[in-house]
């Protein structure tokens, strides 16, 4: 439910919508909005008390009317925020006219593998570096990352080439300590809907990047985009990279480039993709990075590795530098064909 103020409302008018929405034991939220003020109540509401509180409210002094919401993921939905959401980070605007590139290698191996990869993705063009401290993985044997130590080194490396950065947060109780290693967390697709970790993340008030799950339907995804606003985070990245494929033979996944008109429709939410993951080969990464650019996506999260035959995680999916630099600059080419920048 959302209550539309009239021009000219004064603040003890919608001082006093907020009182009687509380009184419900309801929680309401101020709306940003040109023309009007509006009022959101983002809580469930009772069916047998929706009429009553429309009567209500619509009967307050000030109030122009009110507005039923047919979506269930509230502080996500376009219904409740029309315009589309900017993020910004240190100077980097992320779901505005320019679209950014994040890059990297899937996992942290070494100092100097990171720093080369980062020297190499920032001179392309990449205005955020991406690399895992701590790694969700198949085996138990798999590399499972640096951990803390993984952290120390994205930092560093951050701080020293001047580059944002995001990694992958894994569990609640280290939200903490990679919010203050990172500039954004990245809540991966396994755990799209641990919501203990989703709420801690919330919480934290930190940037945050949320992989949407590869079975996870949109409104899955957008309720838990929903966890993280509704706990206390006002900046949050939607991220497709990649739904289970009918045929696994060519793909490791089917990059569902459906979901970013859909999102950005339905949601005010910047959507980031994820082509790597998205497809799982290398060879397919420029030709997806660029459809979903194309399809309307605020940026691109791409897997770069100074030596891919190396790397302990995902190999088969990172570009070189030299195939990352060549697919900036065609991405750059069709940034600007849509009216767009990168």
């Amino acid at each position: 439910m959302m209550v539309l103020m009239n021009a000219d409302a004064v603040t003890d008018q919608s001082e006093e919508v907020l009182k009687r929405i509380a009184a419900h034991n309801l929680h309401a939220v101020r709306l940003p909005g040109d023309e009007h003020i509006a009022i959101g109540i983002t809580s469930a509401i009772p069916s047998n008390l929706r009429e009553s509180l429309t009567n209500e409210l619509a009967a307050l002094p000030g109030v122009d009317h009110v507005v039923q919401i047919s979506r269930p993921y509230k502080l996500a939905s376009r219904e409740f925020h029309r315009e589309d959401t900017v993020i910004n980070i240190k100077g980097v605007e992320i779901g505005g006219n320019t679209c950014v590139v994040m890059a990297g290698p899937c996992s942290i191996e070494s100092r100097e593998q990171l720093y080369a990869a980062a020297n190499a993705v920032q001179q392309s063009g990449a205005k955020v570096l991406r690399g895992g401290a701590y790694k969700p993985r198949t085996s138990p044997y798999a590399f499972q990352g640096l951990g803390l130590e993984g952290l120390r080194l994205l930092k560093e490396v951050g701080d020293e080439l001047g580059i944002l950065t995001i990694t992958e947060v894994m569990a609640p109780e280290d939200v903490a300590s990679v919010a203050a290693h990172t500039d954004i967390l990245q809540i991966g697709a396994r755990n799209m809907q641990n919501y203990p970790l989703l709420i801690a993340a919330g919480k934290s008030g930190h940037p945050t990047m949320l992989k949407r799950g590869p079975s996870a339907s949109l409104d899955e995804f957008l309720l838990a985009a929903e966890y993280l606003l509704h706990h206390g985070t006002p900046d949050v990245l939607l991220c497709e990279r990649g739904v289970h494929p009918l045929d696994r033979t060519y793909t490791r996944n089917t990059l569902d480039l459906n979901a970013v008109p859909a999102l950005k429709h339905i949601s005010h939410l910047p959507v980031i993709v994820d082509p790597s993951h998205g497809v799982g080969v290398a060879r397919y990464v420029p030709a997806m990075a660029k459809a979903g650019l194309a399809s309307g996506a605020d940026g691109l999260m791409i897997e770069v590795h100074p030596n891919p035959k190396e790397a302990l995680s995902d190999g088969s999916q990172s570009l070189i530098p030299e195939e990352f630099e060549k697919t900036m600059g065609q991405l750059k080419l069709i940034a600007s064909a849509i009216d767009r920048s990168l």
